[in-house]
């Protein structure tokens, strides 16, 4: 298994996956994962819902593919590449983008993070967000593929009906997973140098430089 570095570091969105089962205990494990994350006040409000279904993704995805089409799809294209990335990567993230757009139901496992409660805010997502994050480490130190999603959202009311989520349940990431037809590698991020400050805003941090 690789080092905890190796996985922070290695841990890019893979969304081309395989359709092949995954093991429950496989599942098990990247759950157990996520409840062992930080949560508000420990007060564990987070609910996971496990999605084999093939009916229901179906019709989560065809809100996922709306919104690839009004708002992704746009986006994508009117958008320079970000830092640390090239124009060429860009490109293939793009194409990624629109290949789990099209098979986003194909994934034999969904993991849907909610929380229950009051209506989502900026400091309750800071009780779910952790274990979304420990779920995709725990998939790449399993081998298996993953990445956060939040597209549903731009259709929010229509997806969480699709999903059959009860009053008071709120989404906030789903988590297709399976296994990878692609390999892992290093994140494409800019350099430190360029968002990271100290004490002032836009002071650069001297110790960031270079790294």
């Amino acid at each position: 298994m690789p080092d905890v570095f190796e996985i922070l570091h290695g841990t890019r969105a893979m969304r081309r996956l395989k359709p092949d089962p995954v093991p429950d205990d496989l599942i098990l494990k990247v759950l157990r994962a996520g409840v062992a994350a930080a949560n508000g006040g420990n007060t564990q409000t987070w609910r996971f819902l496990v999605l084999k279904d093939p009916a229901r993704k179906q019709a989560v995805q065809r809100w996922y593919k709306r919104a690839y089409d009004e708002v992704i799809g746009p986006r994508y294209a009117g958008s320079a590449p970000p830092p640390g990335t090239t124009a060429e990567k860009y490109h293939r993230q793009h194409l990624a983008v629109e290949y789990l757009t099209e098979h986003f139901h194909e994934a034999p496992v969904w993991i849907v993070a909610c929380l229950i409660g009051d209506k989502p805010t900026r400091w309750s997502a800071a009780s779910i967000y952790p274990a979304v994050q420990n779920m995709l480490l725990a998939c790449r130190a399993l081998g298996l593929g993953s990445t956060l999603t939040t597209r549903h959202l731009i259709f929010e009311a229509e997806s969480e009906a699709a999903l059959g989520l009860p009053p008071g349940v709120h989404s906030y990431a789903i988590l297709p997973i399976g296994w990878p037809m692609g390999k892992f590698g290093p994140v494409g991020r800019g350099p430190l140098e360029e968002i990271v400050y100290l004490d002032d805003w836009g002071k650069p941090w001297d110790a960031a430089r270079g790294a």
